[in-house]
């Protein structure tokens, strides 16, 4: 496992820059992999290890720096629980640890550093040095991966009988004899809606981008 300060600009080259977020993303992921007994995430033991993850955020840049589970790799799993919070699957040992962010670690911050007015410099400070109990909860919890979301599943690819589209590791849907993809199936869960051959208009005016900045917790 590499040093904390070289896990912390790791994850600022990959974030883009380094805030309390990414501090607490590093800590939660070396705990995890400490409490598992893997040392070399991203060496020797690289394929050993499954992350959920269940918040967007910028903790999750970071444990996926440390623990070198990518969405590519089928090795990170998002679940959008909204919560500040990962699960650490050894697939050797078959253990699991949960571990979450406590919303008392802001409090604590403020008590260590309330002269740092700016919240994010605080809580910057204060994350690098509580103990792991102040910043953590942790749970072993019991994590069922079905063969076809392991890392390396191929799987058959399958084609969308409305859209034509492939459709991979069986996200599909049997229905009336046909064999539709998940927004065909059921067009009000898209996250998209399509617009025909007419593209929107362009919007002429400045936006406001919500989410622009970085706000950690």
């Amino acid at each position: 496992m590499d040093s904390f300060e070289d896990l912390l600009r790791l994850a600022e080259i990959a974030h883009g820059h380094l805030c309390a977020g990414q501090i607490l993303g590093v800590r939660m992921a070396t705990l995890g992999c400490s409490r598992l007994g893997i040392d070399e995430p991203r060496g020797k033991d690289r394929k050993r290890l499954v992350t959920y993850v269940e918040i967007d955020r910028c903790a999750t840049d970071a444990i996926g720096v440390v623990t070198g589970c990518r969405l590519g790799k089928r090795a990170l799993k998002f679940r959008d629980w909204g919560k500040m919070a990962a699960t650490f699957v050894d697939l050797k040992s078959n253990r699991a640890l949960r571990i979450a962010a406590r919303e008392s670690s802001k409090a604590r911050a403020r008590e260590l550093y309330p002269e740092i007015e700016n919240k994010n410099q605080q809580q910057m400070r204060a994350y690098r040095e509580l103990p792991d109990s102040d910043l953590f909860s942790e749970e072993w919890v019991e994590v069922h991966i079905e063969p076809k979301e392991f890392p390396g599943y191929k799987g058959e690819r399958i084609v969308c009988a409305e859209c034509g589209e492939g459709i991979n590791y069986e996200r599909f849907i049997q229905r009336d004899g046909k064999t539709l993809c998940i927004a065909c199936a059921d067009p009000e869960a898209r996250y998209y809606q399509p617009l025909g051959d007419k593209p929107m208009e362009y919007v002429t005016e400045e936006v406001t981008i919500p989410g622009s900045r970085c706000d950690c917790p």
